[in-house]
C-alpha cells in the first residue's frame, strides 16, 4: 500500500469501457484493476499485491474523467478504491466542472448518503450530513478543525473524497457520519492553462484562471497559479455574494522518488448570511427580505500555507510529511424572524459573532511494504500534532418587528444593544498529539486483512466571559478492522468494523461511534467505471442528554444513544469519450435509542433531524458526434424528513433537476450554460422560528478557454 499521491508527471493511461459489459454489471459487486508502471522509459508489467501500489503508478486523470480508481486521503489508506474496505466516493475536477459546483454542498449533492441544503438560503456555512450524522472535513488529509465553518472554494480542488462512516483511526477525533477530504490543486510537470468568465442569475460576475508549467530545463521544478474573483448577489434583496481566492504552488521533484510541494492560498468572502427566513403561515417569494440591510453581513478572511513532502527510499520504505498553518477571521451578524404562534412573521431578533482562529497541524508517516512467499505486508506508522486557538465573541438580542406587507427597516442594532447582548466571550486552546498504526496483510492475492489502532491525547483549555479558566485532558483510543475477499480479478467484497471519537468539550465525556459495514465493489478490467454497494449499522454512544431525576430535578448525563441502519449504492461510468453517468441511492432508518430534549422530554424511538429515509440522484453528460456540443441533465430526489428532534414537523419529498449545454465556439473555446433547479421548484427545507426554502433556479453562462 502506497499512499503517495501520484503526479501527472507520469503518463495517464485511460481505460475504455465496453458498453455491453456495463449494462450487464450490477452495482452489488466490486472489482479490482490491473496496474502498470513505467520505469527507465521502458514499459514493464509488475506484480503488485492488492494493497501495494507503486509510488510511480499511473495517476487518476481528475481533470478529464468523472471516474476515479484511487484514493489519496493524505496517505492513510490503500490507494486503490477497490481494495479500500469502506464506502467511498470521489468527485473529480471534471465532475465539479460539468455540474458547475461552486460550494461544498453543490459538490456533494450527487453522492449517496449525503443530504445538503437543509438550511436553504442560510449561507453562513456548508451544511451537509453523512448517514444522518455530522461529517468532519479535511484538506490534503489534515483536519480543518477550527476552519470548519468556512465555505470552501471548490475551484481550489482537483478532487473531493468522501469516506462514509466512523473513521477516527484514520483521521483522529471526528463525528461518526463520515469524512470529506479536499485535495488541493498541485503543480503538474507540463504546460497548461485555463481561463473563464461567467455571468449569471443574481448579477453573478465571475472570472477565474488556472495555469502552470515547469520552471527549469531539467523539469524538476513546476508551478501552478489558481485565482478566482466573484461579484454577485443572492436571490433575496439587499444581498451580496462576493469572494476572492488566490492560490500558488511550487513542486520540486529532483528524482522520481522525491517530491516536495509548497502551497499558499488566500480566501476572502464578503457576503450576507441569509434573508432572515420566511413566515410560516404561507409560501413567500424568495426575493423577500426580512432582515436588516445595514446589519446582515458575513466577512471571512483566511490565509493558509501548506507543505507536502514524500520520499521513496526504493527499498520498501516511504516517508511522508505534511504541515499546514492557517489564520482565520470570521465575523457575521444578522437579523432574522423569530416567530411565535400569536405574532406570525413580525417578531425579530439579531444574532452574530466575531471570531479569530489560528491552527498549526502536521504529521509524519513512515510506511514499509514487503513481499513474502505466501503473503504481502504493508505497515504504516504515523505521528500527528495539532495546535489550535480561537477567540469568539457572540451576541444576541431583540429588534423591532416588521410589517410583512410593507417592510420598513429599523436599522442595525446599536453598539450598546450588541454589547449588552453578549452572552459568550470565549478564548480556547486545543492541542492534540496522536500516534497511529495500520497493518495490511494480503494472502494469496485474495484475502486482505486490515487492522488499525490510534491514540489521541487532547489538551483543552478555555477562558469564559467571566474570566474563569477551565481545562481538561483526554486520551482516546480507536480501532479499525476489516477483511476483504477478492472473488475474481473484477469482484471483491469486504466486512469492516470502525470506531470514531467526536471532538470533545471540556468536562464532557467524548461521544463515541461504532460502525459495522458489509460492502461490494465492481470495476471491469476493460472499463472506466466503478460500482459499489454498502450495508451498514452505525451507532453513536455517550451522547449528553437531560435526565429527569427521582426528585424532579433535571441533570445532564452521557447516556444517550442514536442508531442508523442503511444502504448506499453508487455507480460512476464513462461509456466512451462521449457519455458519462453518475448515480447514487441511499436508504436510512434512523432511531434515537436514548435521548431527550433539554427539559427531559424523551425522544426515544424518534427519527433524526434532516435524515430522509430515501435519497437518489442521477447525472448524465453526452457529447454529440463532432464533439462541438454537449448536454448534461441531472435529477436529485430527497425524501421527506423531520425538521425538529421532537418530530412534530416534516418536509415534503422533492425532485430537483439540473442541466447544462456546451458549444465549442472555436478550438479550445467553449460556451456553457448551466441551470440549477431547472423547474424552479420551491419547498421548505428547514423550519424553526421561520421557514427556509431550497435555492431557486439559477442560470449562468461561462466562456471557457484552455491552452
Amino acid at each position: 500500500m502506497t499512499a503517495h499521491k501520484p503526479t501527472l508527471k507520469t503518463v495517464n493511461s485511460r481505460l475504455k469501457l465496453n458498453s455491453a459489459a456495463v449494462l450487464f454489471c450490477s452495482p452489488f459487486v466490486l472489482a479490482s484493476i490491473s496496474i502498470q508502471a513505467q520505469e527507465n522509459n521502458e514499459k514493464e508489467v509488475f506484480r503488485f499485491s492488492p494493497i501495494i501500489v507503486n509510488a510511480q503508478a499511473v495517476a487518476d486523470d481528475d481533470a478529464n474523467s468523472v471516474v476515479a480508481q484511487e484514493l489519496w486521503v493524505g496517505g492513510k489508506v490503500a490507494t486503490s478504491i477497490l481494495d479500500t474496505p469502506a464506502s467511498v466516493s470521489v468527485i473529480t475536477e471534471k465532475e465539479i466542472e460539468l455540474r458547475d459546483a461552486n460550494t461544498t454542498e453543490e459538490v456533494l449533492q450527487y453522492s449517496p448518503g449525503i443530504i445538503t441544503d437543509f438550511y436553504g438560503n442560510d449561507d453562513r456555512n456548508d451544511y451537509f450530513k453523512i448517514r444522518g450524522f455530522q461529517a468532519t472535513t479535511y484538506r490534503d488529509g489534515l483536519t480543518l478543525g477550527s476552519m470548519r465553518g468556512v465555505r470552501e472554494e471548490a475551484y481550489a480542488f482537483e478532487r473531493v473524497e468522501v469516506l462514509r462512516g466512523a473513521n477516527s483511526t484514520l483521521f483522529g477525533p471526528a463525528d461518526p457520519g463520515g469524512s470529506v477530504n479536499f485535495v488541493s490543486k498541485q503543480p503538474r510537470f507540463e504546460k497548461f492553462g485555463n481561463g473563464y468568465v461567467t455571468y449569471g442569475s443574481f448579477d453573478r460576475k465571475e472570472v477565474g484562471v488556472d495555469v502552470g508549467d515547469t520552471l527549469n530545463a531539467d523539469s524538476t521544478l513546476a508551478y501552478r497559479f489558481t485565482a478566482k474573483v466573484k461579484d454577485a448577489d443572492r436571490e433575496y434583496d439587499y444581498s451580496r455574494d462576493d469572494n476572492e481566492f488566490i492560490m500558488g504552488g511550487l513542486t520540486w521533484e529532483p528524482t522520481a522518488f522525491t517530491s516536495a510541494t509548497l502551497i499558499l492560498d488566500y480566501l476572502n468572502r464578503d457576503s450576507t448570511p441569509n434573508s432572515g427566513g420566511y413566515p410560516m403561515d404561507r409560501e413567500y417569494d424568495r426575493d423577500d427580505f426580512y432582515g436588516e440591510p445595514d446589519f446582515n453581513y458575513h466577512d471571512v478572511e483566511r490565509t493558509s500555507v501548506t507543505g507536502l513532502f514524500t520520499h521513496d527510499f526504493d527499498n520498501g520504505f516511504i516517508l511522508r510529511a505534511n504541515l499546514r498553518y492557517s489564520d482565520l477571521t470570521d465575523d457575521f451578524g444578522y437579523v432574522y424572524l423569530a416567530d411565535n404562534p400569536s405574532t406570525t412573521g413580525t417578531d425579530r431578533s439579531f444574532f452574530g459573532s466575531d471570531s479569530k482562529a489560528e491552527e498549526l497541524i502536521g504529521n509524519a508517516i513512515v510506511q514499509y511494504d514487503a513481499q513474502f512467499d505466501w503473503f504481502d505486508s504493508s505497515t504504516l506508522v504515523g505521528l500527528e500534532y495539532r495546535d489550535a486557538s480561537s477567540e469568539q465573541i457572540s451576541f444576541f438580542g431583540a429588534v423591532p418587528s416588521i410589517d410583512l406587507s410593507n417592510p420598513t427597516y429599523s436599522g442595525a442594532p446599536s453598539r450598546v444593544d450588541i454589547f449588552n447582548g453578549r452572552y459568550l466571550d470565549d478564548n480556547q486552546d486545543y492541542t492534540t498529539k496522536s500516534l497511529f498504526v495500520q497493518q495490511n496483510l494480503s494472502f494469496d492475492d485474495r484475502f486482505i486483512v486490515t487492522a488499525g489502532l490510534r491514540n489521541d491525547v487532547l489538551d483543552l483549555s478555555s477562558t469564559d466571559i467571566g474570566g474563569v479558566r477551565s481545562s481538561d485532558k483526554f486520551s482516546e483510543t480507536s480501532i479499525r478492522g476489516a477483511l476483504t475477499y477478492k472473488v475474481t480479478e473484477e469482484v471483491s467484497t469486504y466486512i469492516s468494523m470502525v470506531e470514531s471519537v467526536a471532538p470533545p468539550t471540556i468536562g464532557v465525556k467524548p461521544e463515541r461511534g461504532k460502525q459495522y459495514e458489509v460492502g461490494m465493489k465492481y470495476a471491469p478490467i476493460d472499463t472506466n467505471a466503478i460500482f459499489s454497494v454498502a450495508v451498514y449499522d452505525l451507532t453513536k454512544e455517550d451522547v449528553t442528554i437531560a435526565v429527569v431525576q427521582d426528585n424532579g430535578t433535571i441533570e445532564r448525563e452521557t447516556i444517550g444513544e442514536s442508531n442508523v441502519k442503511g444502504l448506499d449504492l453508487e455507480a460512476k461510468v464513462e461509456l466512451n469519450d462521449s457519455f458519462s453517468l453518475t448515480g447514487g441511492y441511499s436508504y436510512m432508518e434512523t432511531e434515537v435509542v436514548r435521548g431527550t430534549l433539554r427539559n427531559g422530554t424523551s425522544l426515544k424511538d424518534n427519527e433524526f433531524v434532516a435524515a430522509p429515509n430515501h435519497m437518489a440522484s442521477l447525472w448524465g453528460h453526452y457529447t454529440f458526434p463532432g464533439k462541438d456540443m454537449s448536454f448534461g441533465l441531472g435529477a436529485r430526489y430527497t425524501g421527506s424528513y423531520f425538521f425538529d428532534a421532537a418530530n412534530t414537523a416534516k418536509s415534503e419529498a422533492a425532485v430537483l433537476f439540473d442541466s447544462s449545454f456546451s458549444y465549442q465556439i472555436y478550438k479550445d473555446t467553449d460556451l456553457t450554460v448551466h441551470v440549477r433547479n431547472l423547474l424552479d421548484e420551491q419547498h421548505v427545507v428547514g423550519s424553526g422560528t421561520a421557514d427556509y426554502y431550497n435555492p431557486g433556479r439559477e442560470v449562468s453562462a461561462t466562456l471557457n478557454y484552455s491552452w
